[in-house]
């Protein structure tokens, strides 16, 4: 899905949502960065959003207005399904990739409650990581791999985030270290 993203809007990059679970603390943290091409257009947007009465927490990637129309969607699906992210996600990818409308959009979402944590695609994907760690993104890769190699040592949830977050804006020049982070 990423990547057909990416061959659709080649010049648009700049977004890190990482995912933490650990110690029965959740952490999504996201970055600022907004690029087209080489040239960063803002340096402070926020990608990530608490949902269902701050039970949930959801962190985007790909086009904005499409990622908002999915978590309005989602937030009706949690509304309709409370306290049952599981459900909720699973009947948005349903909706996501039979909907005519909604196929068409370009974005990735990721969502935790305090039990768990999901990452949604538009091809039907509902994932829950196996390490307690996802990511997203065009520094997902370098957020997700300096978050696994961290989750071992004596750390909170949310200094993992933070140290992995750092670790991606270091080495992905569509990172920077701008973070909105929420925990669950």
């Amino acid at each position: 899905m990423w990547a057909r993203m990416q061959d659709a809007f080649p010049n648009w990059h700049g977004t890190t949502i990482l995912a933490v679970r650990k110690a029965g603390s959740t952490v999504i943290a996201g970055d600022g960065q907004v690029s087209m091409g080489n040239t960063i257009v803002k340096g402070n947007a926020r990608k990530v959003r608490r949902l269902a009465g701050g039970q949930v927490v959801a962190g985007f990637a790909g086009a904005t207005a499409d990622a908002f129309t999915l978590i309005e969607r989602l937030e009706s699906k949690l509304e309709q399904y409370p306290a049952q992210l599981a459900r909720a996600c699973v009947d948005l990818a349903k909706d996501w990739r039979t909907d005519r409308y909604l196929r068409r959009l370009e974005a990735m979402l990721i969502c935790a409650d305090k039990d768990a944590i999901f990452t949604l695609s538009g091809v039907g994907d509902v994932l829950e990581p196996e390490h307690g760690v996802a990511a997203i993104g065009s520094g997902g890769a370098f957020a997700l791999a300096a978050a696994r190699a961290l989750m071992d040592f004596d750390l909170t949830a949310e200094d993992i985030a933070r140290r992995a977050m750092a670790i991606a804006a270091d080495i992905c020049v569509f990172t920077n270290r701008d973070l909105v982070l929420e925990i669950v």
